[in-house]
């Protein structure tokens, strides 16, 4: 991973989202319904079946947003049969659903783009990078919107992926567990010595200032958390973080770093964003391809942390906080609402 040639414009926009994020951003609460998601199946894959029955239990989804396609268990799907694939499953989709959650692991790019963006845009390279270059902004991007299809024709999406079926499922009871709990967890927000990839730091202060007395909010300057037992947020930037093992945390909890391929599943020299859920995280974000540390293409902790703790699914808070997220894999249980209680 390397700058851009300028990093300098690219703070100064981050840095200005967070202004426009704590005093425009109006109201958030958790709005999606088990009717607003739709749970895409991959037949040719024998766990996923297995996978999209258990979370439909878990979140009671009806019988007719489970679609059933097949095609090939790879790595990374070429973009014309993915656009076919696409257009088969929107063509099953009802018209009220307003999310996708995808019940496999493979593939997880589309040639240049994630596999969740593309399903959200559809395949245009105007949201893949030609050398370090800027991306396409996400018109969901920091909006208001509970109903991404009906405002913008977009329906985000995240992936139930994981290192195991076991692992999956114990993702998806955190999601579920965290609903409504109101945790008293903390948000770590950690400078490493990684400069390449430390460029999230430069908003630590300001996100600590904004939200602090909503939540806990410890900034550290480290190349790694270890032994806190209330991890809620955990952000950094590193190829590799150590010690994730020695942490807990709480269900619902959102974490990642910062790196060029964190969004690469498997076999990749850096670390999968996979290692974060098999320590008991509920959602990751990693890229698919080099980002060159542009800090739009990843989530900006600020806004992560202020709409999840006024109430969005995690599916809206995290996708929300990517402007740039056509090379940015989403990882995770969307439904998981720690600050909403659906039963009320």
């Amino acid at each position: 991973m390397s700058f851009h040639s300028d990093p300098e414009p690219a703070m100064r926009i981050y840095f200005h989202c967070i202004i426009w994020s704590i005093f425009f951003a109006g109201c958030a609460s958790a709005s999606i319904l088990p009717e607003q998601i739709a749970v895409i199946v991959n037949n040719n894959d024998k766990t996923s079946p297995e996978i999209a029955d258990y979370y439909q239990q878990k979140r009671a989804i009806p019988g007719e947003n489970i679609i059933r396609v097949g095609f090939p268990v790879t790595g990374s799907m070429g973009s014309h049969l993915f656009t076919a694939l696409r257009e088969k499953i929107y063509s099953q989709t009802p018209e009220h659903v307003q999310f996708y959650v995808l019940a496999w692991s493979k593939p997880f790019r589309v040639a240049c783009m994630s596999i969740t963006s593309a399903m959200t845009f559809g395949f245009d390279r105007k949201y893949c990078a030609h050398g370090c270059t800027p991306t396409e902004t996400s018109m969901y991007f920091n909006s208001n919107s509970s109903r991404p299809f009906d405002d913008f024709n977009v329906r985000p999406t995240m992936m139930l992926a994981g290192s195991s079926v076991m692992q999956i499922k114990a993702m998806i009871d955190n999601g579920v567990n965290s609903d409504g709990t109101y945790p008293k967890g903390t948000a770590y927000l950690v400078s490493t010595t990684d400069a390449a990839r430390n460029v999230r730091a430069y908003v630590y202060e300001k996100v600590k200032s904004a939200f602090a007395s909503r939540i806990d909010i410890e900034i550290i300057k480290a190349d790694s958390l270890s032994e806190k037992q209330d991890v809620l947020f955990y952000f950094t930037g590193k190829t590799a973080v150590g010690a994730l093992e020695t942490n807990r945390y709480l269900p619902g909890a959102i974490a990642d770093h910062l790196t060029s391929s964190g969004g690469v599943l498997f076999d990749d020299q850096q670390m999968s964003l996979l290692k974060w859920l098999d320590s008991g995280v509920t959602a990751s974000y990693g890229t698919v391809t080099e980002p060159c540390a542009f800090p739009q293409k990843f989530p900006h902790p600020g806004i992560v942390i202020d709409r999840y703790t006024r109430g969005e699914s995690l599916i809206e808070a995290y996708w929300k906080s990517v402007a740039w997220p056509g090379q940015g894999l989403f990882v995770g249980e969307p439904m998981a609402a720690p600050y909403y209680d659906r039963r009320n």
